[in-house]
């Protein structure tokens, strides 16, 4: 009786945790958007209530596994992507999707703010049916806000390739670095290159008082 009473026990324990597990998992989502820098979209999210990570990278190409200069030379297709991380009891797709598309320009199809060329277009990539109606309901509600057509498209998610070490959480690093505009010290240059590039500004310019993440 002992011994059944203990094989029952590691049974319902057994199945408990894999329900909870399950559970856990089904409460996690995930958005791959292209908004371009990925240093300000990934900054811009992690701060994001119910966000769990947030993670730069590169997609919608055809090169393999591409690196930084191949992709920011041209000739790859991929853009300069983000994969959201969410807790879906904390946030909805629909949310993570309506914040994106009020923290950039979706108006520009040839790149964004100071950034220009393909890899800094704006994207929403989506991996089914659902997704790509949410993403498409939120791009024609932006049309209805703004009162003019986005050009940020809706395009099937391909392969997600994760951006090298030095791209993670760049806006939180303090060494010297070269950037864009020149050798900054790593815990300065974010904040130089966004402003420099006009990012919020545009935003705002955009967006009004509907503009998301706008410093």
């Amino acid at each position: 009786m002992h011994r059944l009473f203990t094989l029952s026990a590691v049974i319902v324990t057994v199945l408990l945790s894999a329900v909870l597990g399950a559970a856990s998992h089904a409460a996690t989502g995930k958005a791959v958007v292209a908004g371009g820098c990925f240093w300000c979209v990934e900054a811009d999210f992690e701060g994001v209530p119910g966000v769990v990570s947030v993670v730069s990278g590169y997609t919608g190409g055809t090169v393999e596994d591409p690196t930084y200069k191949q992709v920011v030379a041209g000739g790859t297709g991929h853009y300069e992507a983000v994969e959201i991380t969410f807790d879906t009891a904390k946030i909805s797709y629909d949310e993570v999707l309506r914040l994106f598309l009020r923290s950039v320009d979706p108006l520009d199809a040839g790149g964004q703010f100071c950034d220009r060329g393909d890899s800094y277009r704006t994207a929403i990539f989506v991996s089914n049916t659902a997704e790509k109606a949410s993403a498409e309901a939120a791009v024609a509600e932006a049309e209805r806000s703004l009162g003019v057509a986005v050009v940020t498209p809706v395009l099937d998610a391909g392969p997600f390739y994760e951006a090298e070490a030095y791209h993670q959480d760049y806006y939180k690093s303090r060494d010297i670095v070269l950037t864009r505009a020149g050798p900054k010290q790593k815990r300065n240059a974010y904040a130089f290159y966004r402003e420099s590039c006009g990012r919020d500004a545009r935003v705002r310019a955009v967006w009004g008082d509907q503009a998301a993440f706008a410093k």
